[in-house]
């Protein structure tokens, strides 16, 4: 039996289109497209900075990105994730991810090649299409029917080999896809295998690409249950070891530990089994607050973007201003070129700008030096007024309409004490709640099962005995209560069996009849 597979896959809340988050970015959309795109695509914002937003940029479910060496696990973790394959994956011990793969959600299984997919109105990738052939022929969009889908798009990337044959051999710039993917993501996960933890140089440049991103990345140590707990922790040390030579940033990485197995090795540790489920869940609990973070992040993006856009208009505006009308433009505009640093400390005065909202100067320069300054358009103010009043008012008072809490956590996280009032005063019973593995006071047992001393994670049943008769039940319900508990039938219980048990004592013990079957839902990750 697999305690961990059973107690860490709960049932993923999914989100309809009715949602409470639908009207916050349908009114994130109308400020973009009515008050700071017009701004962008007078002066030559594109150019300088990215390409306007579609709508389905500003829709796009959260993003979550993988990366990690070859054979860390990152397409199990996926499958794991869904609880079932996804068209077109490829497990195995060898390098077998050759290619980009975004999974998505949808009613029907297909692949989608990339070409067609950056073409796709409805998809956010049409801005691969700068990448060329080389790439999309590498990149493809799976659909599958799953509900975790309905809230994310996990991207898969090819597993990281060691030297440079690899890296000249794609044909296309791996380090800047993973820039293009990472600026548009989510959340960042590092895939480590317990037995892989060398960076090799195309993994450290990819690492290096995130800069800017740190708060968006999380570390997974995988298959840590193949290795003991002594030496789990000489492996997390060397992983942290590793990672502090490549990522320079003052702040330690969230780092979890966990083995997502579709099917687990029968040579695994169990010493480590509690924690390892503990580490899991937390991360689950991450993803599931993804799509509230994400919608706060788009916000977050807009208004950057905005800000961006605000000082590139004032700067454009500033140029065009100090064109000459007749004679002399060209050498005017390379003087202006040379001296583009100062021209930015007169727009910086001029309008009470900090200086952290002014572009890169060499940068901006060269694509300016591409363009005709005569031709660029002067500032008008009804433009830059609309992108004030989107910053100003428009964009705060959207944030006041966020939901409250987090719909998109279960109730039991929500509030520690629901699905507990599983007691009915008036009939005498306990309600229909407590037949689930939520009304389980789980914790509360742990002490318990902890002091009996189990191994590997179990406890045999004559150790479970005395503990079970101090109930004062008979022996005929406190072997039905066995039988119903040890549901993989081994003599053995593990916490979440033994949680089980006390709970169908505590029935007993208020005269409840036990079910000749256990409930499916009483079982972990399980619903009614």
């Amino acid at each position: 039996m697999s305690a961990f597979k059973n107690n860490s896959r709960p049932q993923t809340p999914t989100v309809k289109d009715g949602d409470q988050y639908v009207k916050v970015i349908n009114g994130l959309k109308h400020i973009y497209n009515s008050k700071i795109k017009p701004l962008e695509t007078t002066y030559n914002f594109e150019g300088f900075h990215s390409s306007p937003l579609t709508n389905s940029d500003i829709e796009a479910k959260p993003i979550v990105l993988l990366i990690g060496q070859y054979s860390t696990g990152k397409t199990t973790f996926i499958r794991y994730l869904l609880d079932k394959a996804y068209p077109g994956e490829h497990i195995g011990v060898e390098p077998t991810t050759d290619r980009f793969v975004a999974v998505m959600h949808n009613s029907e299984e297909r692949v989608i090649p990339g070409n067609a997919a950056a073409v796709n109105a409805e998809l956010p990738f049409r801005g691969l299409n700068k990448f060329g052939q080389a790439f999309l022929s590498r990149f493809q969009v799976s659909q599958t029917n799953s509900p975790v889908l309905e809230n994310m798009t996990i991207i898969d990337t090819p597993g990281i080999l060691a030297g440079d044959k690899q890296r000249i051999e794609r044909g296309y710039d791996y380090t800047q896809i993973i820039e293009w993917f990472s600026n548009r993501a989510d959340l960042i996960i590092l895939l480590f295998d317990s037995h892989k933890l060398d960076i090799s140089n195309e993994f450290k440049l990819a690492i290096n690409s995130l800069r800017g991103q740190e708060e968006k990345i999380r570390v997974i140590l995988n298959k840590s249950d193949m290795v003991s707990q002594q030496q789990l922790m000489r492996v997390y040390g060397a992983m942290m070891w590793s990672l502090g030579k490549v990522v320079q940033t003052p702040e330690v990485m969230r780092v979890y530990l966990g083995s997502f197995w579709t099917e687990k090795p029968p040579n695994c540790f169990e010493d480590c089994r509690e924690l390892l489920e503990a580490e899991q869940n937390d991360l689950l609990k991450d993803l599931r607050e993804l799509r509230r973070n994400a919608s706060i992040r788009k916000i977050n993006d807009i208004v950057k973007r905005a800000r961006l856009a605000r000082v590139h208009a004032l700067i454009i505006g500033h140029l065009k201003k100090e064109m000459p009308s007749m004679f002399g433009k060209n050498k005017k505009q390379e003087k202006l070129l040379a001296n583009l640093d100062q021209e930015f400390i007169k727009i910086q005065h001029k309008y009470h700008l900090p200086a952290g909202d002014f572009p890169n100067p060499e940068r901006f320069r060269q694509n300016l030096s591409l363009y005709n300054m005569d031709k660029f358009k002067p500032l008008k103010e009804d433009i830059l007024a609309r992108v004030d009043e989107a910053l100003g008012v428009d964009l705060p008072r959207l944030m006041t309409e966020f939901p409250q809490g987090n719909p998109m956590l279960d109730e039991q996280n929500r509030n520690p004490f629901a699905g507990l009032e599983s007691y009915d005063p008036q009939t005498g019973h306990v309600t229909q709640d407590f037949w689930t593995f939520a009304a389980v006071d789980r914790d509360a047992y742990a002490g318990v099962f902890r002091q009996i001393g189990p191994r590997d994670g179990k406890i045999g049943g004559s150790q479970i005995k005395p503990v079970l008769m101090e109930s004062g039940l008979p022996n005929d319900v406190l072997a039905q209560v066995w039988r119903l508990a040890d549901w993989d039938n081994d003599g053995y219980m593990d916490l979440d069996e033994f949680a089980v048990a006390m709970h169908l004592i505590k029935a007993a013990q208020r005269n409840e009849p036990l079910p000749e079957k256990l409930p499916q839902s009483l079982m972990p990750g399980r619903k009614l």
